[in-house]
């Protein structure tokens, strides 16, 4: 019996420092950043897919794939946007899109000074996306908004944008299928 109390006694010690790490990760905002990273990370991982490159023309470069990743974030937005069981997915992933793009910017060499306002015009670059994708997918057209935004104004060739709006538009029914839980969790179509 007494190494019975001993191992409640550890049982709940260990219980109890669960509940404070806790504590400690959504005070510090640790948990939250933990929803959004898998859905993050989904995003980057359908960006990154070489087809977009290769057969979409979009091009390789820095611009281009922010570029590329402001589009796949857009559509993930535009899928969670008034999608009540999504929660706060949308904001959370808005914040690590903006964390990664801090780091990213700070990487390069960008110093504390120019950082806030490179955020904020990505932040500019990325709710005119979302206006213009909302726009184009609801017109069933997306090639102004793709031109002007992914391709920068210089039109691609006819089969690399034709390649990808068939894709974002594929893209885009593939995530109204999806459920916004398992949207949450990473799993992106």
């Amino acid at each position: 019996m007494p190494g019975n109390a001993a191992k409640q006694g550890r049982d709940h010690d260990v219980t109890k420092d669960k509940w404070i790490l806790g504590w400690f990760d959504r005070l510090l905002g640790r948990e939250r950043d933990a929803v959004a990273l898998a859905l993050y990370d989904g995003v980057i991982a359908s960006a990154r897919a070489p087809h977009w490159y290769e057969a979409g023309g979009v091009p390789d470069t820095l611009d281009g794939r922010f570029d590329m990743v402001a589009a796949i974030l857009a559509l993930v937005l535009l899928r969670l946007e008034g999608d009540a069981s999504a929660g706060p997915a949308s904001a959370r992933l808005t914040e690590r899109f903006v964390t990664d793009m801090d780091g990213q910017l700070r990487e390069s060499g960008v110093g504390d000074i120019g950082v806030g306002k490179h955020i904020g015009k990505m932040m500019g670059m990325l709710g005119g996306r979302l206006g213009a994708y909302r726009d184009g997918l609801a017109a069933g057209d997306l090639e102004t908004a793709l031109v002007r935004n992914l391709y920068r104004g210089v039109t691609p060739a006819p089969a690399a944008l034709a390649h990808t709006q068939a894709a974002l538009f594929a893209l885009r029914d593939a995530l109204a299928a999806t459920p916004a839980a398992a949207l949450i969790d990473g799993r992106m179509p």
